[in-house]
């Protein structure tokens, strides 16, 4: 962990390349919630913009290069996706799967942000993420943020409608923030304990 005062790296990562997709309305509020913090720097990846290949191919396009530098360089990672057909969109698998092996999450803090037009909101693509992103050894962090009924929630011009909705999505900052300042166990980085599969030796220390 970086020490306090180095400014903290922060990825965010939309899993929708839709113009004007709600998943980028929600990152948005999410983004201006952190550039607000001091000691932060924020960069938000413009999937869209980067030709992710499929698994099996080459990914050794400059851009693709710079996106896994750019994650291995972060302290932190916020992952935001749709609900598509019950799961997390096919777009963000394609992002997790060029982020190189081992994994660019590996040992990293990632916070989960969904949303989905359905009454119960983006739970099944939110279970699936967090299966996929433990998996190859993120830290998945509790309290992910669910939003139901996106439409209803912001306008076109990514305004959010419900106050109640935006503190939720704000929130989400301060919960990756404070692991990220405070979550350090005394005698073991819980980092450490995730890239070395939990195999780590303690013992208690001296009086």
């Amino acid at each position: 962990m970086p020490p306090q005062s180095s400014a903290l790296q922060v990825v965010a990562i939309p899993g929708s390349v839709r113009p004007g997709n709600f998943t980028g309305k929600a990152l948005a509020i999410l983004a201006d919630e952190l550039r607000q913090k001091p000691g932060i720097n924020l960069e938000l990846i413009e999937t869209a913009r980067i030709d992710f290949p499929l698994p099996g191919m080459s990914n050794g396009s400059p851009a693709v290069k710079r996106f896994q530098e750019t994650v291995s360089a972060a302290d932190g990672i916020i992952l935001a996706t749709p609900e598509y057909h019950g799961s997390f969109s096919s777009v963000m698998k394609l992002v997790i799967e060029n982020m190189g092996f081992p994994s660019g999450l590996s040992g990293k803090p990632v916070a989960l942000l969904g949303v989905a037009a359905g009454k119960i909101g983006a739970i099944k693509a939110l279970e699936h993420l967090r299966s996929v992103c433990s998996h190859v050894g993120a830290i998945v962090l509790p309290g992910p943020i669910s939003i139901a009924g996106v439409q209803q929630v912001f306008d076109e011009e990514g305004n959010c409608l419900n106050k109640g909705v935006e503190q939720e999505i704000r929130s989400l900052a301060g919960n990756l923030l404070d692991y990220l300042r405070k979550s350090q166990c005394p005698e073991v980085p819980l980092e450490e304990m995730v890239r070395h599969g939990n195999s780590m030796e303690w013992a208690p220390p001296t009086v």
